[in-house]
């Protein structure tokens, strides 16, 4: 006998089921593992040189440390209790993450200067513009963990302390999109097109940041200063723009597929990697 799946009952977008909805997600599929208790693996001494080469430890520390002090600060501000409660947790989420790099870096030997966040002004404006940050580093970084963990990049030990980070990722960008919609439906129409606007420029700044970058990045490796930006095709595999973005697609699509489907999904980075990779080129096999 053939079973029926009874059908979800939809959501409307900024009700009280809405929220209850995002904010049970968030809270239920929270893993609370502590950072003192990973058990970080001896790696060769090649591997170390290859994690004390990546170009990346002293920005990552920096931006764990103020996106964990902002979200709290937002979660401290935020005066609906369900929504602070969820809130809070992400922002423990990203101190912990924090946490996690401090224990990376001091482990294996990677010297990163010590550095205090100061609290945002404005929790709610700080709030939205990490999200939208968070939008635009996962859909690449997704990407990018797949490659240096089908490459051998990261051993399997290192893959596996830093899945559960990559996961929250995938959730924390799914609590974002919703939470902005959300506030946005409960406005007045007339406080609409502010609420709007204060997004596109929220989405700009950050595309913006991440324009110079990678400008930045480029800039050093024209330079013959950045020996891991001119290498990493070689450390990670040959692999092509349009192969990589396509990557991107289907490690996105993956990590966000867990959740319940009536949550809205970050679109505007897929869409855009979508619409791209027509004209990206695949390298040889073209």
């Amino acid at each position: 006998m053939k079973t029926t799946v009874p059908a979800r009952p939809p959501l409307a977008i900024g009700s009280p089921a809405h929220k209850e909805l995002l904010c049970s997600f968030f809270t239920e599929s929270h893993d609370p593992y502590v950072p003192a208790e990973l058990q970080w693996p001896a790696l060769s001494g090649d591997v170390v040189k290859r994690l004390q080469a990546l170009p990346i430890w002293e920005e990552a520390v920096r931006t764990e440390a103020e996106t964990a002090l902002a979200v709290l600060t937002m979660g401290a501000a935020e005066k609906d209790p369900i929504l602070s409660k969820a809130i809070t947790l992400q922002g423990y989420e990203e101190q912990r993450h924090a946490e996690i790099l401090k224990l990376l870096t001091e482990k294996y030997g990677i010297p990163v200067p010590a550095f205090s966040p100061a609290a945002p002004a404005d929790p709610s404006w700080a709030f939205m513009r990490i999200g939208y940050g968070e939008c635009f580093d996962s859909f690449f970084a997704f990407g990018l963990f797949a490659l240096a963990r089908d490459s051998g990049f990261f051993p399997p030990p290192l893959v596996e302390l830093f899945e559960p980070i990559m996961q929250e990722e995938g959730r924390h960008i799914i609590f974002h999109v919703n939470w902005v919609a959300y506030n946005q439906a409960r406005l007045p129409y007339a406080g609409r097109p502010r609420y709007v606007f204060r997004r596109g420029l929220a989405m700009w700044l950050q595309a913006l940041s991440r324009l110079k970058t990678a400008m930045r990045i480029k800039g050093a490796a024209d330079s013959g200063q950045d020996n891991f930006t001119m290498n990493a095709h070689a450390q990670f595999g040959d692999i092509s723009p349009r192969e990589f973005v396509e990557l991107c697609l289907r490690e996105n699509e993956k990590r966000l597929a867990p959740y319940d489907p009536r949550l809205l999904r970050p679109e505007f980075v897929p869409s855009i990697a979508r619409a791209l990779l027509p004209t990206l080129p695949r390298g040889g096999r073209d």
